[in-house]
C-alpha cells in the first residue's frame, strides 16, 4: 500500500454505498485466476470421476454453470459493474479426498475481474455438491480464494502459498 491509508472504494465521503465510477479509468488487460475445493467420500469422489453419478456428468455440468455465473457476477454482487468478458475457463484436478475448482477469467477494460473468477468457482463447486448430494451430503465447500490477478493500477498480485 506504499504507506497509504486503505480506502473502501466502495463507500462515499458519507459512508453510503456506492458503485465505483470507473469513467475515467483507461482499459487495461486484466485476468484473475481463483480456486478453492470441495472435499467429499471415496464413494463421490469415484462416481464423479467414472461418470457415474446419479446426475449426469458432474464436471461438464459444473464448469458450464461456473462460466454462466461469472457472466452474471454484476447481476449478483450488487456493487460489481456488469462486465464483457473476453474468457471465462475453470478447469478441476482430483486430489485425495477432494475436487479442486480453478477458474481465469479475463477481459480488456476499466475494471478487474477478481470477483467474476471468484464467482466462477464458487457456482462449480455448489454444482458439483448439488449433482452429487446423493451419494453424500456431508461434502464441504472450503478455500474459495483469489490465487492472482494482474492489470490495472494496481498491477501484479499473487497469493502467499
Amino acid at each position: 500500500m506504499n504507506g497509504e491509508a486503505t480506502r473502501l472504494t466502495h463507500l462515499g465521503e458519507d459512508g453510503a454505498a456506492h458503485m465505483v465510477d470507473v469513467g475515467a479509468k483507461p482499459a487495461t488487460a486484466r485476468r484473475a485466476v481463483a480456486s478453492g475445493r470441495i472435499t467429499m467420500s471415496q464413494a463421490a469422489l469415484a462416481a464423479i470421476r467414472e461418470g457415474n453419478a446419479p446426475k449426469g456428468d458432474v464436471l461438464g455440468t459444473a464448469r458450464i454453470a461456473g462460466i454462466t455465473a461469472a457472466k452474471r457476477t454484476g447481476d449478483l454482487i450488487p456493487l460489481c459493474h456488469p462486465l464483457g468478458l473476453e474468457a471465462v475457463n475453470i478447469d478441476f484436478a482430483f486430489e485425495d479426498s477432494a475436487i479442486r475448482a480453478t477458474a481465469t477469467a479475463s477481459l480488456t477494460g476499466k475494471t478487474g475481474v477478481e470477483m467474476e473468477a471468484m464467482t466462477a468457482v464458487s457456482v462449480a463447486l455448489l454444482t458439483i455438491y448439488d449433482m452429487a448430494k446423493a451419494i453424500d451430503k456431508g461434502m464441504v465447500i472450503e478455500g474459495v480464494r483469489l490465487i492472482a490477478k494482474s492489470g490495472g493500477k494496481s498491477g501484479e498480485w499473487t497469493a502467499a502459498p
